[in-house]
């Protein structure tokens, strides 16, 4: 048999997974909903507040959690910009944008010339090439990234509360930090001692780590730093406190990581099983396979058979992640 002839099948069956993570993903991890939670408890405070003055210590954190709260739902909205930033690339949108053509150029032509010079499949390797494969790598480094500094930076707190504790200042510790530390909280922390050296205070830089680093973590850490300066108290007790909740979560995270290993193991050998037996029985008996792939009928029920398969990955996918 031509191999040609099961170019476009692979084609089109990678163009609807690929299509498929890079635009239904997104919309499947709740963020939309979590955004609508988040608006609503921010607007029954808001109508819960009381004007007046003189406020207390525990009504001036309140206030401060409020306003962090704020800048967090104001800048809720990912841009592709952000997301080059978490990935840790210096790239701008432009840039982004040129590399992804220069992609879809160089995919839609070996396409077409590996389909036989069928413009369909140029089409379709080319949109492949530009919408699905950049954002897709786009989204690996940014979520390898994510995770090797929610591995380090508990470790960075712990750093933080000695150093307190032995009687250096807080903007000391994150120097010490900016230059000891692994990648990439190193890069992450001397962002925010090139923030403070051109005059903004260190709540808010520590504010803009959360931007460059979307994680509760992060978050957790800018809300410490902007309520002590604000109300005061133990710097070093709340900050270790912040550590050993930071260490339990991962601790939970690697928990339900390995418990979820076996529905893991499952789902892929199910996703890959189609795959592998369609493999042997066309290695085997060719003959038997080639209707797939020479009839409009064979052609037509591979693609509608990988879109289903795209569906079902992805709703397998949905189920066996969990968010911590």
């Amino acid at each position: 048999m031509n191999l040609s002839h099961y170019f476009p099948v692979l084609l089109a069956a990678t163009a609807v997974g690929g299509l498929a993570y890079a635009f239904v993903i997104p919309y499947l991890d709740g963020d939309v909903k979590a955004e609508k939670r988040q608006k609503k408890l921010l607007a029954q405070r808001e109508r819960g507040d009381k004007a007046g003055k003189g406020l207390s210590k525990n009504r001036q954190v309140s206030e401060s959690l409020k306003e962090i709260e704020r800048k967090a739902a104001d800048q809720h909205k990912v841009t592709l910009q952000d997301r080059l930033i978490h990935a840790g690339l210096d790239w701008d949108k432009r840039k982004f944008y040129l590399v992804s053509a220069v992609i879809g150029i160089v995919c839609g032509l070996l396409g077409f010339v590996a389909s036989g010079f069928n413009p369909l499949m140029l089409i379709g390797a080319a949109l492949i090439g530009g919408a699905g494969l950049p954002r897709w790598i786009l989204n690996f480094k940014r979520n390898r990234r994510v995770k090797q500094f929610i591995q380090e930076f508990p470790n960075a707190m712990d750093v933080i509360v000695r150093g307190v504790k032995s009687g250096l200042p807080l903007g000391d510790c994150v120097r010490i930090i900016a230059s000891e530390a692994s990648e990439p909280v190193r890069s992450e922390f001397r962002q925010i001692v090139e923030t403070q050296t051109l005059g903004l205070s260190l709540p808010e830089a520590t504010a803009g780590l959360f931007k460059r680093m979307p994680t509760p973590e992060a978050n957790f850490f800018g809300i410490v730093v902007e309520i002590q300066s604000k109300a005061g108290g133990n710097l070093s007790e709340v900050l270790g406190n912040l550590s050993r909740v930071l260490r339990e979560r991962r601790k939970m995270r690697d928990k339900v990581q390995a418990m979820s290993m076996e529905a893991k193991a499952s789902a892929g050998i199910i996703g890959a099983l189609p795959i592998i037996v369609a493999g042997l029985v066309g290695v085997t008996t060719p003959d038997y396979m080639a209707l797939l792939f020479t009839t409009e009928a064979g052609k037509f029920s591979i693609v509608i058979s990988a879109f289903w398969m795209a569906l079902g990955i992805l709703s397998m996918k949905k189920m066996i992640n969990f968010d911590i």
